[in-house]
């Protein structure tokens, strides 16, 4: 196979085999097969907006090609084969154990499962059938379910986000290529494997991970739905048991921990169980929703190519970094509380991002300067601000229009529909924040709007708070991923070593990759 780079097709045309034979300088009848391996948009000059295209093709007389072509967008294709081998030589008599089902420990258990290793998939929320019960009415009638909300339950918070999948990691061993093709496997568009930004959506997410459990049953996997970790047995400095639901315990040997960022409770246990641990910094801010269409004209010029994107940073006077977080197209605001008397949002779409409104956090970066040294400081900063929107939104989201923000003073009506999902109040957002997260923001947003026009339009709606923006955490781990206990792998982004459901899947699959090496499996009990 030959891969070709910099391929370049205009947006209204169909003529993709002919611009790979140019570039060839070969017949379009010489090409037997090509695979599209990433896709982009050029779209710097809005009157002529082209595809960009880097392929694998099969031709006639490949080697005569690749010796008559001096370009650098002409090679010889390198394919990396995902693969893990069991050749670990320690028996495991003990079943392994998985705490949550979001990216990390989804794709560490289904690992695991394919190999042979039989885990136990522990989850304090639901399965997603019921699990999505639980947020429509949370949604529609304020009932939070403190164990299976937005932050908890099967796929973890990523299940109701936009399910952007792409990464700015660079993979050699061919990680993250094998994520997209197990998620393609198991529901995804097949579109995602080449896709500059590649994304699912909240609908088909759920589908997949009901796929991909179903299979890991399938291979000798448990799973422990609404079964919460509640202690960890320690002998000689190695994992021995772990207590579920304050009056079960199970013995293991392997624990790994993919507990998400918002498993506050289970921070302070593994805290006061001697884990090491560090505060991490981290961001928080609002969201801010605009009309979709005014995003798509300045970021392509037309609407032809669907809902766009954008990613924007500035460094205030301050000397804060302020940046778009989880850009969310044709998508809406969701209230992603999970403890009752706070509040906290996030923002979803579906797939076919069709609701016509854009969002995306603007957030300000804050570091343990901000709120403490001591590991657990900075969840209780975040607590402090979430118990703030709460009060000022009188339990609902608060919002309020940019220009009002900017005078202090709270709105009395929107312009357009916000698309939110749960109920909001009208609130000076001023209110919840230190002043300068608000000088930031303002500054922010305001310089934002010389990249997209109209970005710090004064009826563009803001809510709050987002502040689940990573982990305020790090459980340290050396460099086979263990904790200073024995046995116990802490993993994805609620330990602090992911930014994403990619980079939380690829962690997952580190994991099994040093546990292989590790433990045979072939005395596991049942």
């Amino acid at each position: 196979m030959i891969r070709v780079r910099q391929v370049k097709v205009h947006i209204d045309s169909n003529n993709l085999v002919k611009k790979i034979a140019n570039k060839l300088n070969i017949k379009e009848q010489d090409i037997i097969n090509y695979q599209i391996i990433k896709e982009s948009i050029d779209a710097r000059d809005k009157t002529n907006i082209f595809y960009i295209y880097e392929v694998d093709v099969e031709v006639l007389n490949e080697d005569i090609i690749l010796n008559n072509n001096k370009s650098n967008d002409i090679l010889k294709s390198e394919k990396i084969d995902y693969k893990i081998e069991v050749t670990g030589k320690e028996s495991l008599t003990k079943r392994p154990i998985v705490v949550g089902s979001g990216p990390a420990g989804l794709f560490s258990a289904f690992y695991l499962a394919k190999l042979g290793y039989k885990p136990i998939i522990i989850e304090r929320g639901e399965e997603v059938e019921k699990r999505i019960k639980s947020v429509e009415e949370f949604w529609n009638n304020n009932k939070l379910n403190v164990n299976s909300n937005v932050q908890f339950g099967e796929g973890g918070a990523g299940t109701f986000s936009d399910g952007k999948l792409n990464t700015l990691v660079k993979d050699k061993l061919g990680r993250k290529d094998e994520v997209l093709k197990i998620f393609v496997e198991f529901g995804a568009d097949p579109s995602i494997l080449y896709k500059n930004k590649p994304h699912i959506g909240t609908d088909v997410l759920m589908k997949i991970v009901k796929n991909m459990r179903d299979k890991i049953i399938s291979w000798g996997g448990t799973y422990r739905f609404s079964t919460t970790l509640t202690d960890i047995n320690i002998d000689n400095n190695k994992i021995k048991s772990i207590v579920v639901n304050d009056n079960e315990e199970i013995e293991t040997d392997i624990l790994i921990l993919a507990i998400g960022h918002s498993a506050r409770d289970t921070f302070k246990m593994l805290y006061e169980k001697n884990i090491n641990m560090s505060p991490k910094p981290f961001a928080l801010g609002i969201r801010i929703m605009h009309p979709q269409e005014m995003i798509n004209m300045n970021q392509y010029g037309t609407n032809k190519l669907g809902s766009a994107d954008y990613k924007l940073t500035y460094k205030a006077s301050n000397n804060r970094g302020v940046y778009s977080f989880c850009m969310c197209p044709g998508g809406f605001v969701v209230n992603a509380s999970s403890e009752n008397n706070r509040l906290a949002i996030n923002g979803m779409s579906y797939s076919k991002r069709d609701s016509g409104v854009a969002n995306s956090a603007i957030v300000v970066t804050v570091n343990p300067d901000d709120y403490g040294t001591n590991p657990l400081d900075g969840i209780e900063f975040q607590r402090i601000l979430e118990e703030k929107a709460y009060n000022i939104g009188n339990g609902n989201i608060p919002v309020q229009l940019y220009g009002d923000y900017k005078k202090n003073k709270i709105s009395d009506k929107l312009n357009y529909n916000p698309c939110i999902k749960g109920n909001y109040n009208y609130s000076n957002i001023n209110d919840i924040f230190p002043d300068y997260i608000n000088e930031s923001l303002k500054e922010a947003i305001d310089n934002f709007n010389h990249k997209i026009k109209g970005f710090n339009r004064e009826d563009a709606v803001i809510a709050a708070i987002e502040s689940r923006t990573s982990s305020p955490v790090r459980i340290e781990r050396d460099e086979l991923l263990e904790c200073n206990i024995k046995g116990i792998y802490p993993i994805g982004e609620g330990a602090g070593y992911a930014g994403g459901i990619t980079t939380s899947a690829i962690d997952g699959l580190k994991v099994v990759e040093i546990i292989s090496k590790i433990y045979k499996f072939d005395k596991i009990v049942k």
